[in-house]
């Protein structure tokens, strides 16, 4: 309290007397002299913005705004723009929900509690794991806890973690920074026409391998065909069998606890959030042998002093709640947020609109597919497997010719090799997706 009196600023509490003590013992005369910032970036001591009226900020905004370019975005790939009820809007942009933070406090968090509570339990019951995260980064950060909850489990000889080539690239840079200081070693597999190559990765697993990663669906939109094989291969060698998915994807597809995985991660904001391009929610959900190891936040049920069913945070392992060493993660931002709106959007469609929601992806995929595959110059799907949302087309043409020329026209599609783009049906109304089977018509010749 003395510091903060005599600077006025509750945040910097040193007297000028503690301050000169701390320079000298470093051996600086100012706080200036600890950082070394070029002339060219220093701060002046000006913005150079003039002053404006709210009318006139407005104006400019909307101008810079304007600027940006209107496609529609068939891209996929991890990001999916799906419809968002505007009552999610509504309800998760109520001052109860927006200033809270983390729910520490059971007796003023009931209702955040319960929301988060619940989406547990929605992905509890779409994975068949017993326990779900509720606090994750993202999709790539679930797969680095993945692998070093893996390192802590797995009583192996080795530090492997195999992984798909197609792993896309900003996972696989993530993982790799999570490991980096540990004894693991990233490793890929190969994939055969989209899927796992069985007889490959069965020869590349062995006593020395700590987790085995696979996605269904994979990152081509293809549906992985021997997950329960690779789940088995996983386990004759003691190796944890992780799996990615999504909240849609898995309405339909095999719960990941009945092929034998034994953590599931993913983007679980497919749901509650537009395409955000890097902004999402991990999901993380495991069996409950691995309760102690589980990284971020659990909420449980408990009872109150009146015997009412009450809400808390019955399990926090991050290093900023427990003793560094006892800490099974470091992740600090509260993804609360974003799992509430997950949890809105998944109550609002209900089981059968999740499973529609899903199947839509599958039809509109494979109608898609077989009409750009009767243009002249396209093959779609390249890969002879099942898709949901996306599938790879291969064109005759340069593909990043193909792709800026439907980018004039109003398009966005993923280029992922010389000769193939990669489309994705989700978010994309049945209007535009005839606009860009005529745009790619004329751009396919």
């Amino acid at each position: 309290m003395h510091g903060s009196h005599a600077t006025g600023s509750p945040y910097a509490p040193h007297t000028d007397a503690e301050r000169s003590r701390m320079l000298e013992a470093v051996g600086v005369e100012t706080e200036a002299d600890l950082f070394d910032i070029p002339t060219a970036v220093q701060f002046d001591g000006k913005f150079g913005i003039d002053a404006r009226s709210e009318r006139e900020t407005r104006r400019l905004v909307r101008s810079i705004l304007g600027r940006n370019s209107d496609l529609t975005e068939l891209l996929g790939r991890g990001h999916y723009g799906y419809y968002v009820p505007s009552l999610v809007d509504h309800l998760a942009d109520r001052s109860e929900f927006l200033t809270s933070y983390t729910q520490y406090q059971p007796e003023v968090s009931q209702g955040f509690l319960q929301a988060l509570f619940e989406y547990q339990s929605l992905l509890v019951e779409l994975t068949g794991l017993e326990i779900a995260n509720c606090s994750m980064y993202d999709a790539a950060t679930a797969l680095g806890e993945a692998a070093t909850l893996a390192e802590r489990v797995r009583d192996t000889s080795g530090h492997r973690v195999l992984v798909p080539d197609l792993l896309r690239e900003g996972r696989r840079s993530t993982l790799e920074n999570y490991v980096a200081g540990t004894d693991l070693e990233i490793e890929e597999y190969p994939t055969d026409d989209g899927n796992v190559d069985l007889a490959a990765l069965e020869e590349q697993v062995n006593e020395k391998s700590v987790m085995v990663y696979a996605e269904n669906p994979t990152v081509r939109g293809t549906i992985e065909e021997s997950l329960t094989a690779i789940g088995d291969l996983a386990a004759a060698h003691d190796a944890l069998f992780v799996l990615g998915s999504d909240p849609v994807a898995l309405s339909v597809l095999q719960r990941p606890a009945d092929v034998g995985a034994d953590v599931v991660v993913g983007d679980a904001s497919v749901l509650g959030l537009p395409t955000s391009y890097g902004m999402g929610l991990g999901l993380f959900a495991t069996s409950e042998d691995y309760l102690r190891q589980v990284p971020g936040r659990l909420v449980g049920v408990s009872e109150d002093a009146t015997d009412r069913r009450a809400y808390t945070l019955t399990l926090q392992t991050r290093e900023q709640h427990i003793r560094r060493e006892r800490a099974t993660s470091n992740i600090c931002t509260n993804q609360a947020w974003v799992a509430l709106r997950t949890a809105m959007h998944a109550a609002s469609l209900g089981p059968n609109g999740m499973v529609d929601l899903a199947e839509r992806g599958v039809t509109r995929a494979s109608d898609l597919a077989a009409r750009l595959d009767a243009l002249v110059g396209v093959k779609a799907p390249v890969h002879d497997r099942h898709h949901i949302r996306e599938f790879v087309a291969h064109v005759d043409q340069p593909a990043a010719a193909i792709a800026e020329d439907l980018e004039k026209r109003g398009f966005a599609v993923h280029v992922v090799g010389e000769h193939l783009i990669q489309v994705c049906v989700a978010g994309v109304t049945d209007e535009r997706i005839d606009s860009f089977v005529a745009a790619f018509e004329e751009v396919a010749r």
